[in-house]
């Protein structure tokens, strides 16, 4: 982002269409750790990273950002919405876990393009009125995610909400961050999405969903396609065939306008 930024842009904007979920209770991280790809037992308190949520195929329901906030807390940043439908798939699998699965509406999510206040890396920072502070960037590019009471952003106008919105998407993408929409869901594998880059997830831990084929193709080194960033010449939707002088190389996964 420039350093002069739109006047929508000043401050920490809300992001309407990331949605938070959490998991509480004793059991909350034992949970995690066998549903979703990522570590989630060696991951520090008040530290975060980037998981999945996988298809027993192997194939990504979902990326988000997963929070160890405490012992019981683990917290979910969804940043291409569906919560409610992950939550109800989750809670499929409590059974006699001592964790519960909550949509927390009661809380918004934020951002800014300036490096955050206290958050470092993958380190948790607390706000006030016991919000939570994230980095999101690098030196070249800031970025600070931030998660508070609903009432702790100002809500913009609907056009400056899906501007920064789609800036923040864009900025994804730069950094190889996927966002899949609905039709892109249990399509793609963490291997080809470029989950590798961002430890996102682990091929030494117990048994989650789909563990076994992303083992086997990351052992057998058979991912044969991977993410790569790229301008089309004519306006393109997720799930377009991308060609070059009529021969295929690949689909696309995200789009996010003119980066």
């Amino acid at each position: 982002m420039p350093d002069n930024l739109p006047p929508a842009f000043v401050g920490y904007p809300r992001l309407p269409g990331h949605q938070l979920l959490s998991l509480q209770g004793p059991d909350a991280a034992v949970f995690a750790h066998a549903q979703f790809s990522s570590d989630v037992t060696a991951l520090p308190l008040l530290h975060w990273q980037w998981s999945a949520w996988l298809s027993a195929k192997g194939r990504t329901l979902a990326v988000f950002q997963l929070l160890r906030l405490t012992e019981d807390h683990v917290m979910l940043v969804l940043a291409d919405g569906d919560a409610d439908a992950i939550a109800s798939q989750l809670q499929r699998f409590v059974f006699r876990r001592k964790v519960k699965v909550l949509m927390r509406s009661d809380l918004a999510v934020a951002g800014a393009f300036t490096a955050p206040e206290a958050a470092s890396g993958a380190a948790i920072a607390h706000t006030a009125g016991d919000g939570w502070e994230l980095d999101l960037g690098s030196d070249a590019l800031p970025r600070s995610l931030r998660i508070g009471a609903a009432d702790a952003f100002a809500a913009g106008s609907e056009t400056d909400e899906a501007a920064f919105a789609l800036a923040w998407r864009q900025a994804d993408l730069r950094y190889g961050l996927p966002r899949l929409e609905e039709s892109q869901r249990e399509v793609w594998t963490p291997q080809q999405l470029g989950l590798d880059r961002l430890n996102g997830y682990s091929v030494k831990k117990g048994c989650y969903p789909g563990q076994e084929i992303v083992a086997r193709t990351h052992f057998l080194g058979k991912a044969k396609r991977a993410v790569q960033l790229l301008q089309t010449a004519a306006p393109a939707q997720a799930g377009d065939g991308v060609q070059q002088d009529d021969a295929a190389l690949g689909t696309i996964a995200s789009v996010a306008g003119e980066l």
